[in-house]
């Protein structure tokens, strides 16, 4: 639906964003809270931002290529084999 690419460095096993957010987004297409929601560092064709997106709405990125986002060498040591390494200050 929305067309980006991204990294996910954290994930909610359920909806933890404010109601605010929540509420924004048209009923017709807002997502169910009791799912996982992911954090993501996202880029299009005008810029980079971080973005929080529920599992229904992922889809696998096939294109092996690297995302191209200001914050990836702050959380990651690399990509490899179409995966990013996260930095071990950053694992919980």
């Amino acid at each position: 639906m929305f067309d980006f690419r991204g990294v996910i460095f954290d994930v909610d096993p359920v909806f933890a964003n404010s109601e605010e957010w929540y509420e924004a987004i048209p009923e017709g297409i807002r997502p169910k809270r009791d799912q996982p929601f992911y954090h993501l560092l996202a880029e299009n064709m005008e810029s980079s931002y971080v973005a929080y997106v529920s599992q229904q709405n992922l889809v696998a990125d096939e294109s092996d290529e690297p995302v191209d986002h200001p914050a990836i060498s702050g959380l990651f040591t690399g990509y490899a084999d179409g995966r990013y390494r996260l930095r071990q200050q950053h694992r919980h």
